[in-house]
C-alpha cells in the first residue's frame, strides 16, 4: 500500500508478526517468590505519543497492551513521515522553546535504547518577508535565554545560501541548533523495541472508549481494558472522544516532495518562513529523504479516513508559497505530494488530560508535537505510575510552566 503520508510502508501481517496477537496479561516473581501481576496499560494509538508511553511505561514496571488500525508504522498516522523537524526557534512560546532541551535528553536515551540515532542536525533558516513578529519574538525568546543565533541580512541570506533567493527578506536569523528526526524510521524502531521488551501490539479499529472503565469497544464488538487507559489516537480521536472534539480538530494538510538538481541542498539548513498568518517550511533531502515543502497553514477540515489524494490544486497552492524563495524550483524533479492529517488545538497547545481516575487523552499536537513526543511519553509515565506528578503535567504539556526533571 502506497504511503499517503510518507514512502512506501511494508505491511505486516500476523504471521509474519506474532507480537500483533494479544497475549495473556504479564506477571513477575515478588519478592517472596509468588507471581505478582502487573499493572496493565491499554494504549490507542501506536505512532509516536502511544510508542514513546508504552516504552516509558515499561520502564515503570507496567504490561503494555497497544492497539492500532494497523501495524505501526501505520502509514495512514499523523507520526508516519519521512522527517519531523526539532529546533528552539518557538515564536513567543517560551515554555515549547525550554522544552526542547527536555526532548533532546529524552531522544539521546531512546537512541541509547534503541542503538541507532535517528536523527540528522541541519541547523534552523528562519526568514520574513511579511513584516511580522514571528522571526522578532523567536530571537527574542533566544536572546533571553542565552541561546546561539546569528541575524542576517536578505543579502547575507543569499550569498551563505546561494540556492535562496534573499528577495524581500526583512529579517532574518540562522541557528546552529536544530535538525531532522527521521520519523518513519523512529516509529518503526520503536515498535520493535517495546515488542522486544514484552509489550503487545494488537491491530484492530476501536469504535467506542469508555474512559471510566478504561475500556475500548472494537468494531467486531469485542473489548479490551487495562489497569489504566490512554488515549493518543491522533486525528481520529474528535470522533471517539466527543469532549476533545470540542477543543480539537482533524486537519487536512498537504506536503510536496523534490529532488532538487544541486547536491548543496543536502547540507541546508531547515527553512522556516513563518508568519502569524501561516508561511511554509522547508526540509532539507537529509539521510537519504526527498526535500520537503509544507505549509505551517492548517486547513481544519477532513476526516482522517477520508480519500487522501491531494488535489492538483493544493499541489500547486504549496509549490507557490516558496516559489519566490526557491529561484528555478520549476526545474527540481518532482517526487509526488502526499496528504497528512493533524489533530489541531486552537492555540496550538498539546492536550495531556485525565479524561477518568484511569484514562489519559494525548491529543492536540496540531502538526508540531513529533519533537516532544519521547519526552512526553516519559512525563506521562511518570504521572501515571506516580501520581503526585500527575497535577502538573497538563500546564506543562501545553507550554505554560516548565517542570524539573
Amino acid at each position: 500500500m502506497a504511503n499517503p503520508c510518507g514512502r512506501a510502508v511494508k505491511r505486516l501481517t500476523a504471521s509474519a508478526a506474532p507480537w500483533l496477537v494479544p497475549l495473556p496479561a504479564r506477571r513477575r516473581t515478588g519478592q517472596s517468590g509468588q507471581m505478582e501481576k502487573r499493572p496493565t496499560a491499554l494504549i490507542l494509538g501506536a505512532g509516536i505519543m502511544g510508542l514513546s508511553t508504552a516504552w516509558a511505561l515499561l520502564r515503570e514496571g507496567f504490561a503494555v497492551h497497544l492497539m492500532d488500525q494497523a501495524p505501526p508504522p501505520n502509514p495512514q498516522g499523523a507520526s508516519v513521515d519521512h522527517h519531523r523537524l526539532i529546533r528552539h526557534a518557538y515564536g513567543a512560546q517560551r515554555g515549547y522553546m525550554r522544552m526542547v532541551d527536555d526532548a533532546y535528553a529524552a531522544w539521546d536515551r531512546l537512541w541509547a535504547d534503541l542503538g541507532e540515532r535517528l536523527y540528522v542536525e541541519s541547523g534552523v533558516l528562519a526568514v520574513d518577508d511579511t513584516g511580522g513578529g514571528w522571526v522578532r519574538d523567536t530571537r527574542a525568546a533566544l536572546r533571553a535565554d542565552g541561546r546561539a543565533h546569528e541575524d542576517l541580512t536578505a543579502a547575507q541570506v543569499a550569498a551563505r545560501f546561494p540556492y535562496l533567493s534573499g528577495e524581500g527578506i526583512t529579517d532574518a536569523f540562522h541557528s546552529p541548533a536544530g535538525g531532522v528526526l527521521l520519523a518513519e524510521r523512529i516509529v518503526g524502531a520503536l515498535a520493535r523495541h517495546v515488542v522486544a521488551q514484552g509489550a503487545v501490539i494488537e491491530v484492530a479499529r476501536a469504535r467506542e472508549i469508555d474512559p471510566e472503565r478504561a475500556t475500548i469497544t472494537l468494531d467486531t464488538g469485542a473489548t479490551r481494558s487495562g489497569d489504566v487507559l490512554v488515549v493518543a489516537a491522533g486525528p481520529w480521536i474528535p470522533r471517539l472522544l466527543p469532549q476533545v472534539a470540542l477543543r480539537v480538530t482533524a486537519s487536512r494538510q498537504v506536503v510536496v516532495r523534490l529532488e532538487p538538481p544541486s547536491d548543496a541542498w543536502r547540507t541546508a539548513p531547515m527553512l522556516l518562513d513563518l508568519a502569524e498568518s501561516g508561511g511554509f517550511y522547508i526540509v532539507p533531502p537529509v539521510a537519504g529523504t526527498p526535500l520537503k515543502i509544507g505549509d505551517h497553514t492548517f486547513s481544519r477540515q477532513g476526516h482522517p479516513d477520508d480519500d487522501r489524494t491531494p488535489d492538483p490544486h493544493e499541489v500547486a497552492r504549496i509549490l507557490a508559497l516558496a516559489r519566490h524563495r526557491i529561484p528555478g524550483i520549476e526545474g527540481f524533479v518532482r517526487l509526488g505530494a502526499a496528504t497528512c492529517f493533524y489533530d489541531v488545538e486552537p492555540d496550538e497547545r498539546f492536550v495531556i488530560e485525565k479524561l477518568a481516575p484511569h484514562a489519559w487523552v494525548m491529543s492536540g499536537f496540531s502538526g508540531h508535537g513529533f519533537k516532544f513526543g519521547a519526552v512526553l511519553g516519559e512525563r506521562l509515565a511518570r504521572a501515571i505510575a506516580h501520581p503526585q506528578h500527575a497535577a502538573s503535567l497538563p500546564a506543562w504539556a501545553a507550554g505554560d510552566e516548565v517542570i524539573p526533571a
